[in-house]
Formats: C-alpha cells, sequence, structure tokens
C-alpha cells in the first residue's frame, strides 16, 4: 500500500554509513527529507544524492534532516559517501524492511536483481506525518526537487 500526504510515517531503525543505529524518531521535532535510492554508485542515484548535497546548506538552514535510504551494505554507503563528500546518513536497509514500509520496493530490478529500494522522496514534517510523497516508477527518473524544496519552506 502506498503511503500518501497525512499518513504517519513508518518508524525505523536503520545502520548508517558509520555503523551507527539511526532512527526515525530520533529526529522527532524537525522536519526530514528522505530520499530512497536503488544503487550507491549508479548515475540517477548520484546525481539525487550529490543534488541534495548541493543544497544542503538551505535544508540546514531550515532546520530539515536528509537522510538517504539504499537496500547498499552500510559499508558500500561508506565509501559511496566518502567519494562524494555527503554531509548527511545514508542508512542502509539491508533488510528490506523500510523500502517496503514506505511503497518504495521493486520486487524485481534490472539484472535479475532482486529487492531493490525505487527512487522516492518523502518529506516527514515535525510530527513524523508524511506531508510529501513521490515515488517514481522508473530508475532513470529524478525526484521534483522544486516541490521538495517548497514543502520543506512551508
Amino acid at each position: 500500500m502506498a503511503l500518501k500526504v497525512g499518513d504517519k510515517a513508518p518508524d525505523f531503525t536503520l545502520f548508517s554509513s558509520e555503523l551507527k543505529e539511526v532512527s526515525l524518531k530520533d529526529f522527532a521535532g524537525k522536519k526530514i527529507i528522505l530520499h530512497f535510492f536503488p544503487m550507491a554508485f549508479t548515475g540517477v542515484c548520484t546525481t539525487q544524492l550529490c543534488t541534495m548535497r548541493d543544497n544542503f546548506g538551505f535544508y540546514e538552514g531550515l532546520g530539515a534532516q536528509v537522510l538517504g535510504i539504499s537496500v547498499d551494505s552500510p559499508f558500500t554507503l561508506a565509501k559511496f559517501k566518502e567519494e562524494n563528500n555527503y554531509q548527511f546518513p545514508l542508512l542502509s536497509d539491508f533488510n528490506k524492511e523500510v523500502s517496503q514500509a514506505y511503497g518504495a520496493f521493486y520486487n524485481e530490478f534490472v539484472f535479475n536483481l532482486k529487492g531493490v529500494s525505487k527512487r522516492a522522496a518523502f518529506v516527514i514534517d515535525e510530527n513524523q506525518k508524511i506531508i510529501y510523497a513521490e515515488v517514481l516508477e522508473s530508475a532513470g527518473d529524478l525526484p521534483n526537487f522544486k516541490a521538495i524544496d517548497d514543502i520543506v519552506k512551508s
């Protein structure tokens, strides 16, 4: 079932690229921009997260927290974060539970890979309600960054 604006954001606890547990509830009282991406080190995923990196000061200035989630291991995500100088946590949904809970999940992906996060963006408000939801069917598409910026500003 797809999540929609007004739904309570499913809570989660995942390991970060720094091997620390990170939970959604850790950010209660802040807006959260949650980006799901299929695979580290791929072209469109890098563009997606580099866009967030390049706008990080804007989000930080509004008191919003950016988080990236994929099914990659924390070790892969650590290298991806280091190589691209991301200032925000990358979280490993290696067990694929959070991607499924958010409706951002491919059962089958390219190269016959099974169980990969869809490209998706969610903005979660200070009360952990979803105020923006975009799940893309094509991994070649990027989220609507302007719409994300506008909802974070509001």
